[in-house]
């Protein structure tokens, strides 16, 4: 509807120079279609315009609607004969130019709301409950507390509840952040959405809906989302201001011309005023921006779903990372092995036992030992009469020899002592929260087997580019303190916040702000949601979970932690454009809003409605050509650790 508004506008035509087309009704064409564009494509300015009133808080939204109701008041004007203002050509453009800014902004910005719909998502759709005619599988919305549920090997917990039977390794990590699995025997608490990973149990509810951990969980994030600071983004700022500044000075000159005895020019001066301050380049500026640097991040894999976050990051002063899944790697990794006898053959041997077990630690023995096996080489041995023993170890027959595979409880049950060399070289992984796991033969303890989960070989490198940028570092963890002060020494964290639970991530995070810093905070868990989404920027790993994911501001696509470098200098380069190009477009309506208004008429220069509705065009394509230099700098893919990552 914009292209015959444009085509049939007296205005445009004289301005570019052709006859305008003389069929009956022609005139009428600018002047309704003109009022739907107003009606139907200013209504979004329109309504954003009496919000933004009803709270005091004028910004985008009432310049857009000032500046379309002035320009349709005045073409009304002129179609009826009281004037000779026409803007429906204008007014049509500035609709359709802040109608594809709010389009801009609007892909960039992405969905950011689906946080709790992923937490909920954690829990099982079904349930196994335990009746008296045996397992029947029943919606989990229709259990109630003092039901009796089996909870398989692999399962997830429906709700919360207490073992009444049975003994399994849970993976909690997504509530807890440890990496490494919780036994749970009978009489111990369980909490919706954990995973049993070795065994089948059996659980009696404890809380169900509203009352579970996860709940609580997800009214953490709701209120964290809700927390955010009010605080108007950089384009709302300067429109506030450019809205003070042209309606007072709109006012102002048709008071003075007024006075002066010069209606018909006061009319006039006080239009092209308004007409001159639309935000055409305001309104691109930043969208423009955002859009092109968002594409350029996605590129280099990096996601920015909130604009405010690439605007935030650059004010960031702490850097606070999960410690599981994000500077380490979220899995047990054998990361030493002690024995009088050969180190490969003592994890070839526990290997072989450890073959048929689903349990994270077994797993990692079984990967270490493939590992260190030469290239078509077969040293792991073949096991036999595997068997588990619930909450101690495992055991097994190898080779004719009975091979037992644990930790302190089995060499209690065993009745074996751990010879004082070995012992000795197993204090420093004691000391430090290292899984032990000792490798018993016929009686005899062969060695020990340490598991730790294992520190991402980037994260030093980003901790120190960190730190070389001004920026402090933290490291938030659910793990218990021994663990947790190993890793922070050996990366040169900052500040340590160990054994916290999930409600306790989010007042870190808060305790940090309180004390005047700015924070990004860095998870991929679920137990990292409401700290992703109190802290001021809020990074997930895309790696992690769905819930850490849509809490966050900003994604990155791989596990690497040193992209965070490269979203800091993303932020600080588009943020040096947002100013560029809203200096332009402020500077822009200070400079030719007072020569509109009439302030040189004297010497006689001044701007008529036309030139400056070509100036306010020119002022576009110069906002939207600066935003495009920015398709110039781009991510280094290789998150190089340099001065900057973005060249």
């Amino acid at each position: 509807m914009t292209i015959p508004v444009i085509i049939f506008s007296g205005m445009f035509a004289d301005l570019v120079g052709y006859p305008l087309p003389g069929f009956v009704g022609a005139d009428w064409i600018p002047p309704v279609l003109g009022t739907v564009i107003f009606l139907y494509g200013g209504a979004p300015f329109l309504t954003g315009a009496w919000a933004e009133l009803r709270s005091r808080r004028p910004g985008m939204m009432l310049l857009i609607a000032m500046a379309i109701t002035v320009a349709f008041i005045a073409s009304w004007a002129t179609t009826i004969g009281l004037f000779n203002l026409d803007f429906w050509w204008e007014l049509a453009l500035l609709i359709v130019i802040m109608l594809l800014g709010h389009w801009l902004e609007m892909r960039a910005l992405g969905a950011a709301s689906g946080a709790l719909e992923a937490l909920a998502a954690l829990l099982p759709d079904t349930a196994d409950k335990i009746t008296s005619e045996g397992v029947v599988e029943v919606p989990v919305a229709e259990l109630a507390a003092d039901d009796v549920v089996l909870v398989r090997s692999g399962s997830r917990v429906p709700a919360d509840g207490v073992v009444v039977s049975g003994s399994a390794a849970m993976d909690e990590s997504m509530i807890t952040g440890e990496s490494r699995p919780a036994t749970r025997n009978e009489g111990e608490r369980v909490v919706a959405g954990t995973v049993a990973t070795d065994n089948s149990i059996r659980v009696r509810i404890t809380a169900v809906g509203e009352e579970t951990t996860l709940a609580g969980i997800q009214r953490l994030v709701a209120e964290a989302q809700g927390s955010h600071s009010r605080a108007q983004a950089l384009a709302d700022r300067a429109a506030a201001f450019l809205f003070y500044f042209a309606a007072a000075t709109g006012l102002v000159t048709f008071t003075i011309w007024t006075l002066l005895g010069d209606t018909d020019e006061a009319v006039t001066r006080a239009v092209t005023v308004l007409v001159i301050a639309c935000p055409h380049a305001l309104g691109l500026a930043i969208p423009l921006v955002i859009a092109i640097a968002t594409e350029r991040a996605a590129e280099a894999g990096v996601l920015v779903k909130d604009r405010l976050s690439l605007e935030h990051m650059r004010t960031v002063d702490v850097v606070l990372f999960d410690k599981t899944g994000t500077l380490t790697k979220g899995e047990p990794s054998v990361t030493g092995a002690a024995t009088d006898y050969d180190k490969d053959d003592l994890l070839a041997l526990a290997a072989a036992v450890e073959a048929d077990s689903e349990h994270p630690l077994a797993r990692a023995i079984v990967r270490a030992a493939s590992a260190r096996l030469p290239a078509g080489a077969t040293r792991t041995p073949v096991a036999a009469e595997f068997r588990s023993m619930t909450g101690r170890g495992v055991q097994a027959e190898v080779d004719g020899a009975t091979v037992s595979i644990g930790g302190s409880a089995m060499l209690r049950e065993l009745n074996v002592a751990v010879p004082p060399a070995l012992a000795e070289g197993t204090a420093p992984w004691a000391e430090r929260g290292a899984a032990i796991l000792h490798v018993v033969r016929n009686g005899e303890v062969l060695g020990a087997i340490a598991l730790e989960d294992e520190i991402r070989p980037e994260s030093r490198q980003v901790v120190d580019e960190l730190h070389r940028r001004g920026l402090r570092v933290a490291m938030l963890t659910g793990d218990a303190w021994e663990v947790a002060r190993a890793v922070a020494q050996e990366l040169g964290v900052d500040e340590l916040f160990a054994e916290v639970l999930p409600e306790d991530k989010d007042s870190k995070v808060a305790e940090l702000q309180s004390r005047g810093h700015r924070v990004a905070m860095v998870g991929d868990g679920v137990n990292d949601a409401p700290a992703l989404a109190r802290a001021d920027v809020g990074i997930a790993i895309g790696a992690g979970t769905d819930v850490a994911i849509e809490s966050a501001g900003v994604v990155l696509a791989s596990d690497d932690p040193r992209a965070v470098l490269s979203v800091i200098e993303l932020s600080r380069a588009a943020y040096r454009k947002m100013w560029q190009n809203l200096a332009w477009a402020t500077g822009y309506n200070i400079i030719t809003v007072p020569i509109a208004a009439g302030v040189l008429a004297f010497a006689g220069i001044a701007i008529s409605p036309a030139v400056a509705a070509i100036l306010m065009s020119a002022s576009t394509i110069v906002v939207a050509l600066n935003a495009q230099l920015l398709r110039r700098l781009k991510l280094d893919p290789g998150y190089l650790t340099r001065a900057s990552a973005l060249t």
